[in-house]
């Protein structure tokens, strides 16, 4: 437990951060989902535009720090190829 009041705020603030940042990461895998499922059923134009939307959550999941650009790129690759057999 911490005996400082430093380390006490520091606490509270990470706290903050891993639950903004699990709320963010959710969201993300929603979105990677949504292209996912539409590519599924065929849908170009829905597979399209929220393929768009995914693209926007990646590249700001990396801004943030949440994720590597690594795996930022390897997702954006994996669902374009995924969108292009439609």
């Amino acid at each position: 437990m911490a005996n400082n009041k430093q380390q006490i705020k520091r606490n509270i603030q990470n706290q903050k951060r891993r639950l903004a940042n699990a709320s963010f990461k959710s969201s993300l895998k929603t979105a990677i989902k949504k292209v996912e499922v539409a590519v599924k059923n065929g849908e170009k134009d829905n597979a399209v535009n929220y393929l768009n939307y995914a693209f926007k959550k990646i590249d700001k999941s990396v801004a943030k720090g949440i994720h590597h650009k690594n795996y930022a790129s390897r997702q954006k690759a994996r669902l374009s190829k995924k969108v292009n057999t439609l």
